[in-house]
């Protein structure tokens, strides 16, 4: 289990924006961020023991922490999975999401739509380096 100390520090790691290069402008990081970070201290603040302690690290995430730590375990070098861990999956997942949708979102807008395409996503992985991993997996 984590120290309230070690918590604070990784809420305020999670909280902290990521500078991005040419898009940074057209980005919202505005009262989303803002409730996520909120969000994010009043768990730390609102810490308890036992069974009690995982309900809280679900009301942090979006998503379903169990179905993360299926995901985990069908990697044969994870055997074990602690809740930390997967909270912390479960986190990194949510803010990359949240990142690439915000970059594709800045390609709907240029067409001036509100919804978002397979092709905006396609525009913005070609356009951003971070995403380069990623060419080629929508196909």
């Amino acid at each position: 289990m984590l120290t309230a100390e070690e918590k604070e520090k990784m809420a305020a790691t999670l909280a902290a924006p990521v500078a991005h290069a040419d898009h940074e402008a057209d980005r919202c990081t505005s009262e989303e961020e803002n409730r996520a970070a909120e969000a994010l201290e009043e768990g730390v603040q609102q810490q308890a023991t036992g069974p009690a302690a995982a309900v809280g690290h679900n009301r942090l995430s979006k998503l379903p922490l169990t179905r993360i730590k299926a995901l985990m375990k069908t990697d044969p070098d994870v055997s074990l999975a602690s809740q930390e861990s997967v909270f912390i999956i479960a986190k990194a997942t949510e803010l990359f999401v949240e990142m690439i949708a915000k970059d594709a979102m800045v390609y709907a807008q240029q067409g001036k739509r509100k919804t978002l395409q397979r092709k905006d996503l396609d525009n913005a992985i070609e356009a951003i380096d971070e995403f380069a991993f990623l060419e080629g997996t929508l196909d």
